[in-house]
């Protein structure tokens, strides 16, 4: 999707002019996870428009594999135009959040299906990553993600980012995004979000209601995040131990993370040894918050990919946030490993030390070492 960030802060009414970028929850995480090193390809369709040129080759360019991905010659790329603040987690978001519209509606993207999408292009990797924006877009969408959430065999590990979108889904039912969630491996979803969608007040009510994914990180905006793992899961070979809580801290809550586990906590997994484990997000200059929920994902996804702690996972997906945070754009180059790896392996103390301004990926820019 080509989206169109305002040359400047206000109502759209009153926005003179936008420059042109790419968004797109998928290929926004797509692109992340590139740029971290890893091997992504992006799977969908797009017009056979300019517009599709840009977004695929401005894709490409990020080093994700776009051969996959299908041109529509009777179908546009879809767009869509936003303010400079955060997305609307409501229809009727407080004034101070961002006015968005798509023109999706009928676009390349809207006619995905299950006919349409080959097994042998989805399971070609270790994660296939989805968001429930996809399933938003037209009822075709909707038995797409259906089938890829379905539970069977062989399927890598299936990421699921709820990303409820109150403009897409207009009169829908969103409980349809928890009902796509619970074939999921691992889940994201913001507290916020969950509130509107599905009126659960906090991430322990979140987990009551999702208690099937092995994995659910509730994101709490500044708060940090809480992740849920489930005892004895099974996930594909390779993508690390759920339960491993080494390199941890302060385990009380008092420091770097919180967390409880066996039959202990008010996390919904007590009896099934699951774990509750609650990480601080480091203090953000805020730029825009735009894309920073999908650079959570592929931070954590890329930690989980190498096989890192739970805790510095989380972390992964805080700091890849955080490079979100500091730039106007739905996408950010993030920080090399090595300068990433440093600063979750910090100890509680310092990680709450920790103040990231706009450059901080490129020097040391507002960062308050231990």
């Amino acid at each position: 999707m080509v989206t169109f960030v305002p040359s400047r802060p206000g109502p759209l009414a009153d926005v003179p002019s936008f420059h042109r970028a790419i968004g797109g929850a998928e290929s926004n995480v797509a692109c992340t996870l590139a740029r971290a090193g890893h091997t992504t390809s992006w799977v969908s369709r797009v017009g056979a428009d300019g517009f599709g040129d840009h977004l695929v080759d401005t894709i490409a360019a990020a080093g994700v594999d776009v051969g996959a991905v299908q041109r529509d010659p009777r179908r546009p790329t879809g767009v869509y135009f936003r303010t400079a603040q955060e997305r609307a987690t409501t229809a009727a978001g407080p004034s101070e959040r961002a006015e968005v519209v798509y023109y999706r509606k009928g676009s390349a993207a809207s006619a995905l299906s299950p006919a349409l999408v080959r097994r042998s292009d989805v399971w070609a990797g270790r994660v296939l990553h989805l968001t429930g924006i996809t399933g938003a877009l037209s009822a075709s969408c909707r038995a797409l993600m259906a089938r890829l959430t379905h539970r069977e065999p062989g399927r890598p590990l299936v990421s699921f980012d709820v990303n409820h979108r109150p403009a897409l889904w207009h009169d829908a039912d969103p409980w349809q995004l928890a009902e796509l969630a619970r074939g999921c491996d691992l889940v994201f979803v913001g507290e916020d979000e969950a509130q509107a969608a599905w009126g659960l007040p906090d991430a322990d009510a979140v987990r009551a209601a999702l208690p099937e994914p092995a994995m659910l990180v509730v994101k709490q905006g500044a708060a940090g995040a809480t992740v849920f793992t489930s005892a004895g899961a099974e996930l594909p070979e390779g993508l690390g131990d759920l339960g491993d809580l080494s390199g941890l801290g302060d385990l009380d809550g008092s420091g770097g993370a919180g967390a409880s586990g066996g039959s202990g906590g008010p996390g919904g997994d007590a009896g099934r040894g699951g774990i509750r484990l609650q990480v601080p997000a480091p203090a953000v200059e805020v730029v825009a918050h735009v894309g920073a929920g999908d650079a959570f994902a592929a931070g954590f996804l890329s930690a989980t990919l190498r096989g890192l702690p739970l805790r510095d996972r989380m972390r992964h997906g805080h700091l890849l946030a955080a490079a979100a945070l500091t730039v106007a754009d739905d996408l950010a180059v993030p920080p090399d490993r090595a300068r990433t790896d440093a600063l979750a392996a910090l100890d509680d103390a310092a990680w709450g030390r920790l103040r990231l301004g706009p450059g901080w990926t490129r020097d040391a820019g507002g960062e308050v070492p231990g």
